[in-house]
């Protein structure tokens, strides 16, 4: 895996995928609707389950109008958290708050996005973040 898309419209799902394949980066893709899932997923509660370093996303798509528990508090444990901290975070939200924005930067959010509404730009976006952070960003895990 190494795009973590953590995002509960379908639609938006659907085109992050699309804009993902035009550079063929879109099977290795892991989609979560919720915020819970997403901390399931990054956060196993079983004490025999280990994460496989394979399992652990280059970068995460972060929405922040998540169902059952919102984006913020997802990147909040996501940053405090020793084992996931480095990952990168890019929040890709139709938010344009400044509070959104600032307590987003405060937990550590590596970029955000706000979600264009014109197709060809929403695909265009999702393509170049794509692009930078799966193959030009270098990662320190």
């Amino acid at each position: 895996m190494e795009i973590l898309l953590i995002e509960d419209n379908p639609s938006d799902i659907k085109l992050t995928l699309k804009a993902l394949q035009k550079h063929n980066l879109a099977n290795k893709v892991t989609v979560l609707k919720d915020g819970l899932e997403a901390l399931k997923f990054l956060f196993p509660e079983d004490e025999y389950s280990e994460k496989n370093n394979n399992d652990i996303p280059k970068v995460i798509f972060l929405d922040l109008k998540l169902p059952l528990v919102d984006g913020i508090e997802v990147l909040r444990k996501i940053k405090s958290n020793e084992s996931t901290k480095k990952i990168p975070v890019v929040v890709l939200t139709s938010s344009q708050e400044s509070s959104d924005i600032k307590e987003c930067y405060n937990f550590g959010v590596n970029s955000y996005i706000v979600k264009p509404i014109e197709f060809e730009k929403f695909i265009e976006s999702v393509s170049n973040l794509g692009l930078y952070w799966v193959l030009m960003n270098e990662p320190p895990i």
